[in-house]
């Protein structure tokens, strides 16, 4: 795990964090999320697993993702200010969920880097899993917890606003 992925990871908690408060609903708050990940999934997703226990492992990671990212979305409030600005507050269920997910993909890379790699290597080899697969599990879930994430808010968001007009 290199600076920038431990720096990424933190920016992504402390964006759900800051909204505990209420923050401004913005396109630019909904999409640099997702450019941070995109970011990521360019720089180290070079080649997908395989058909077979490698693809089913990434999809299960996208899966989890999608889960995370749709209840994240789910459990923001959001409010429509009198001058027409929506404002998302995140919950604190919605907060726990979205470090659990982006923490648990950091404690992965501090576990691999810090002596789990032979257990690691273990479970890969029992399952059938490359590093490819684990690379595009992690990258998949990350990707889809900010993008559905993204779109459960930018839609619930849009409600707000028609719902005021």
């Amino acid at each position: 795990m290199s600076l920038t992925d431990l720096l990424i990871s933190l920016a992504l908690m402390a964006l759900v964090v800051r909204q505990l408060g209420g923050r401004p609903l913005t396109a630019l708050g909904l999409l640099w999320p997702v450019a941070l990940v995109g970011w990521a999934a360019a720089e180290y997703l070079h080649t997908l697993p395989p058909p077979g226990s490698g693809l089913d492992f990434a999809l299960l990671g996208m899966g989890i993702g999608l889960l995370l990212g749709v209840l994240c979305g789910a459990l923001t409030r959001l409010s429509r200010r009198p001058d027409g600005v929506v404002i998302a507050q995140a919950t604190a269920l919605a907060a726990a969920l979205w470090v659990i997910g982006v923490g648990s993909r950091l404690a992965f890379a501090f576990f691999a880097q810090q002596g789990g790699g032979p257990a690691l290597a273990r479970f890969s080899a029992a399952h059938h899993l490359s590093a490819a697969a684990w690379t595009a599990a992690l990258l998949f879930m990350a990707l889809a917890e900010v993008l559905s994430r993204s779109a459960v808010l930018a839609w619930r968001g849009r409600a707000v606003r028609l719902s005021a007009a």
